[in-house]
């Protein structure tokens, strides 16, 4: 399968150093002579000089005195998986394999497509079905030369809605088939929130918000038309450093030059952001999104001293009263590091239940579905230790008293912006009235509070400075 726009973008970053893609008779009579499978028993000096010793299956291939690289192949089970990965530089000298991205995704395309054949391969009748869905397969899996879904045996296999090229002129490439039924849209904005709280002068606690708007358009029609606008409440905090899909079909330029990297102004745009787009067949995320938010959810101290053969450890945490108290599950883990099982555990706790896990190194407390009304909880405790076994968890950044404490949290129909989809705003310029559906949520994600009777882990602080 051939990809004229990756060939394009191609010839625009190799510039002079551009080798173009021969036919696929050329192409295949070059491979097997590289993969020695045609004249292994001669010397050809270009393949068998003792300069071009392969240690992978990356390979140059020599195309009319001119050598296009990189090729990857390999031979298993009498078939050759072959593809030729983008390079987004010039080829001259050649940069390393591990800086060349392409080469990851071709390979995990190419051993996909090896796990959907390989097992049909004693089967003549069954190979050869495979071999002429497989075309179909890949209009789903690389629709426009980047691999988007590498997992072959997971698309649908029924290509009754399918088609190979599109029959309407002004259907856009990114929509593979056209949906007939009842027209629906489904909404789901998602927030992550990161948290590093140290509980010292020391050291300034950082916290960071990444949304992503997450849709799925079921609408008749080769090229719907659909715009759906994103609110704030009122004096909330803008949304800075948005992404948008390649299906988005224009943006207030406003909206796009608002970044985190430079301090908040009063001109900065604060919505409403409009995204008008030609939604793609499947689910896609329309933008991603940042915002500096002034607090975050939950607020945490963790204090672990060594007295004697034990621990002491204090946990005080405290839901932010601008924060949803409703819960799908919150839960707070406090690890041990570089110690044996846990032979004693002394402990109270204001408010939930704290487990131990199977392997006696984790301390899981798990705060249900509700905050109490005071918005605080604690757990107090002594631990003490057996002889450590390998199975144990080890860390080389948290030693001594380096620890903390994680949590693990999902707030439904809540947004740490306040961002939200005003289903009345999605306007559908399509036949039918459609049924619209909104949902948001926010999710903890490397959410620390780490123990403040410690050094702060330079390791960890660097990454978010």
């Amino acid at each position: 399968r051939r990809y004229p726009t990756v060939e394009i973008r191609a010839e625009a970053f190799n510039g002079s150093t551009y080798v173009p893609v021969p036919s696929d008779s050329a192409f295949l009579k070059a491979v097997l002579l590289e993969l020695r499978l045609v004249d292994g028993h001669i010397f050809v000096e270009h393949r068998d000089t003792c300069t071009r010793i392969n240690h992978s299956s990356v390979y140059s291939v020599r195309i009319e005195g001119r050598d296009l690289w990189p090729v990857l192949a390999f031979q298993k089970n009498g078939l050759i998986y072959a593809c030729l990965p983008l390079v987004e530089e010039s080829l001259e000298p050649r940069p390393p394999l591990l800086t060349v991205t392409g080469l990851s995704q071709g390979l995990a395309l190419l051993l996909g497509i090896m796990d959907y054949i390989s097992p049909s391969r004693k089967n003549e009748a069954e190979m050869s079905t495979k071999l002429g869905q497989l075309r179909y397969l890949l209009i789903q899996a690389c629709p426009l030369g980047t691999p988007l879904n590498t997992n072959i045996r997971s698309l649908n296999s029924s290509f009754d809605d399918i088609q190979e090229m599109p029959t309407d002129e002004n259907q856009p490439a990114w929509r593979s088939n056209t949906y007939k039924g009842k027209p629906q849209v489904n909404i789901c904005i998602t927030e992550k929130v990161n948290c590093m709280q140290y509980d010292k002068r020391d050291a300034v606690d950082t916290w960071q918000v990444y949304g992503a708007v997450n849709c799925k358009c079921d609408i008749e029609g080769s090229a719907p038309n659909v715009t759906l606008t994103l609110n704030l409440p009122t004096n909330a905090p803008p949304l800075q450093d948005i992404v948008v899909h390649h299906c988005v079909t224009s943006v207030d330029p406003a909206m796009l030059t608002s970044t985190s990297a430079e301090p908040l102004d009063d001109s900065v745009f604060n919505g409403p952001y409009k995204f008008p787009f030609i939604p793609p067949s499947d689910s896609f995320n329309l933008c991603y999104y940042t915002s500096q938010v002034p607090v975050p959810p939950i607020l945490g101290r963790y204090q672990l001293t060594e007295e004697g053969s034990q621990l002491k450890i204090t946990v005080n945490l405290k839901l932010h009263e601008s924060i949803k108290n409703s819960f799908e599950y919150c839960e707070a883990r406090i690890p041990f590091f570089n110690r044996g099982p846990i032979a004693q555990l002394d402990y109270k706790i204001s408010f939930g239940q704290l487990d131990l896990s199977r392997e006696k190194s984790l301390l899981i407390w798990t705060l249900g579905q509700k905050f109490p009304k005071s918005l605080e909880v604690s757990l107090t405790g002594t631990v003490s230790f057996g002889t450590a076994g390998k199975e144990h968890p080890t860390d080389y950044v948290c030693t001594g008293n380096t620890a903390y404490v994680k949590l693990y949290f999902r707030i439904p129909d809540f947004t740490l912006t306040g961002c939200y989809a005003d289903q009345h705003s999605v306007q559908i310029f399509a036949p039918g009235k459609p049924k619209i559906t909104a949902s948001r949520e926010l999710i903890s994600s490397d959410y620390y509070i780490w123990n403040s009777k410690a050094p702060v882990p330079t390791v960890y602080k660097t990454l978010l400075d």
